[in-house]
């Protein structure tokens, strides 16, 4: 179990209100709702999207105030479900989706968010266009030039601590800091000024599976109000703000955001998850200077020592006239030491990637070719155009597991050349919005009922008292 955020809050007498009993609103009443949401959303010239927990309890990551909430089971005294899948895994439910389409569209102007489980920067909302109010599980932050580091796997800390990492910006060097806020932290004027601006701009704020109960995040979409704009709330669970608002819509935000998009002809775009990895080839000359002696590591694009999560195991074999001896790596860091004769001028290594749970495909296959000339120009490709085209190719081919070069370069001390790989890990499809329009309330089984690894664990500590200085969703 990963150590997790609820696991590392600091402990809090007061989470505010749990248990709160859901509503869903009759089937017709739902539709008509639907449909006058999408009016709405067609006719906003700036529009604000303000996020909760809900939102994300479809991809198996629980709320904490419903009725199978975190704190709401904690108060009960009664145990967490089983996760089903880790943290790191979690992918982008219905409305991540539909939201990244509004952001292509430009229907949307600016998405404010209380989870800190990354969802939305990777299903593809711009960093520029969000606001993670209460910090990312997957992000450091360098505290001296401001850089950005996104992760695939989770974050040690919490509470804006130092982690293990330090900046790699050119003349930097800083220790690197989480980004998610324990209870006695402020809300960053970082995250919170564009959030304000935003809202006080816009003609329509919409908030989704939130609870709006603390302060002061809550009053964010109330500042819409001054400039004549509106608010539409969707949430199972009834809010403070529900008298302020034009609209309120009782039932799962994903049936919501999936008749909407049917309504207004638009389609919930697939989710394509895509993992990085450096395959790394050292070699040196043997004492007698007869043989090459060379290491071949599979690691992070984060560092050496860095996690690699979705590899569980690699197995390695050689081309087979060299008779030399394959071996399954288990144990991170992933290495594998062997000795050529110094006249071998080439050689292929296969590699088959074992997968790790939550991964879409098992397996990939990989055949690095060996010349043992380390290359004296970086090859150092467009990322982004050869990741496009290489989500367009799983698409195509309706399966995960391809994989494309991204760099590769040469390192004089010691020998070594690196080769960064793109690869597809996970596909996920989100039916048809086009034929939503006759949606009803709780016709939509949730995409996922399971649970994911969050690292919630509660262990109580005593002597802390809440502040009101920002909260949870």
């Amino acid at each position: 179990m990963s150590l997790g955020y609820a696991e590392k809050l600091s402990f809090i007498e007061d989470v505010g209100n749990v248990g709160m009993a859901e509503f869903f609103d009759p089937s017709h009443v739902f539709q008509e709702k639907v449909e006058r949401l999408a009016g709405m959303i067609q006719k906003s010239k700036h529009m604000v999207v303000f996020t909760g927990a809900g939102i994300s309890t479809s991809c198996g990551i629980p709320d904490f105030r419903g009725p199978k909430g975190i704190w709401t089971l904690q108060r009960q005294g009664k145990a967490l479900p089983e996760a089903s899948l880790p943290f790191h895994r979690a992918t982008p439910s219905t409305t991540h989706m539909a939201l990244v389409e509004f952001e292509k569209a430009g229907i949307l102007k600016f998405l404010i968010s209380q989870n800190v489980d990354g969802l939305h920067l990777r299903s593809g909302i711009p960093r520029e266009k969000l606001s993670e109010l209460h910090g990312d599980s997957f992000m450091e932050q360098c505290p001296s030039c401001g850089a950005e580091y996104v992760r695939d796997f989770e974050i040690e800390t919490i509470g804006l601590k130092e982690t293990t990492r330090r900046c790699s910006k050119a003349g930097c060097g800083a220790k690197l800091r989480d980004t998610v806020l324990d209870w006695e932290d402020a809300l960053p004027p970082k995250e919170m000024d564009p959030a304000a601006k935003h809202c006080k701009m816009a003609d329509l704020v919409l908030c989704l599976g939130t609870s709006l109960q603390i302060t002061p995040a809550c009053n964010l979409p109330l500042k819409c109000l001054k400039g004549g704009g509106k608010i539409v709330i969707v949430n199972l669970q009834k809010t403070p703000k529900d008298k302020k608002a034009s609209l309120v819509i009782h039932g799962r935000v994903d049936e919501v955001m999936t008749g909407v998009m049917g309504m207004l002809n638009m389609r919930i775009p697939p989710f394509i998850r895509i993992d990085l990895f450096q395959i790394i080839i050292t070699q040196a000359l043997s004492l007698d200077k007869k043989y090459v002696n060379w290491t071949l590591r599979i690691a992070s694009v984060h560092g050496k020592q860095a996690p690699l999560p979705f590899i569980k195991s690699v197995e390695v074999s050689f081309t087979e006239s060299l008779s030399m001896k394959a071996a399954v790596l288990y144990d991170q860091p992933l290495h594998l030491k062997r000795r050529t004769a110094r006249s071998t001028k080439h050689l292929d290594v296969f590699l088959t990637l074992q997968f790790s749970t939550g991964c879409k495909c098992t397996h990939a296959d990989l055949k690095i070719p060996v010349d043992f000339e380390i290359p004296t120009d970086s090859l150092k490709e467009e990322k982004d155009s050869i990741i496009e085209k290489l989500k367009e190719r799983a698409v195509r081919e309706a399966c995960c597991g391809q994989t494309a070069v991204v760099e590769r370069r040469g390192i004089l001390v010691p020998k070594s050349e690196v080769i960064v790989h793109a690869i597809i890990t996970n596909i996920i499809e989100y039916g048809d919005s086009l034929e939503a329009s006759s949606l009803s309330n709780g016709l939509l089984k949730r995409r996922n009922e399971g649970l994911i690894d969050s690292g919630i664990c509660w262990k109580r500590t005593k002597g802390r008292k809440r502040t009101s200085r920002h909260r949870r969703y």
